[in-house]
């Protein structure tokens, strides 16, 4: 009985952490593009054709600033990031590499971007990390490819 107990509790804490990292990365994703947005929760609902917003551009030139990237590209890949990784999350697909995905953007932040917002990065990090470690739980895609296969 108590191992049904843990395995659900685990099944719930899973599910919440999955879907608290890709509401943080979707939301911060829609900000980056017009022509498309979708906010269930709010109502907001924009169907079309995604682009980058000229405000992205400017920030990932002259504010992000990323030592190693040139600025164009890293708008480009972290909005499709910020719009696939939460995707992959709330499903349930490939969870331990779209967490790992989520780490790394994380860390990018933290090293590159914001280090005085280290409290929100651990957060995300750990997250990040228990569905690394764990994987997405009962309520995912992936579980159910592992059943099938089984």
């Amino acid at each position: 009985m108590l191992k049904l107990k843990e395995r659900s509790i685990e099944t719930v804490v899973l599910l919440m952490s999955r879907l608290a990292l890709a509401s943080v990365f979707w939301l911060s994703g829609q900000t980056k593009v017009e022509g498309f947005a979708l906010n269930i929760l709010s109502g907001q609902w924009q169907l079309g054709i995604p682009h980058l917003k000229d405000t992205t551009l400017f920030l990932f030139e002259y504010e992000y600033a990323l030592p190693i990237i040139n600025a164009t590209l890293a708008a480009y890949l972290a909005t499709v990031a910020e719009h696939l990784l939460p995707i992959m999350l709330l499903l349930g697909v490939l969870t331990r590499w779209a967490a790992l995905g989520i780490a790394i953007m994380t860390l990018t932040i933290q090293l590159f971007v914001y280090p005085s917002a280290y409290a929100t990065h651990l957060t995300w990090l750990s997250l990040a990390g228990l569905l690394m470690w764990k994987g997405s739980g009962t309520f995912s895609i992936d579980h159910y490819w592992r059943k099938r296969k089984s």
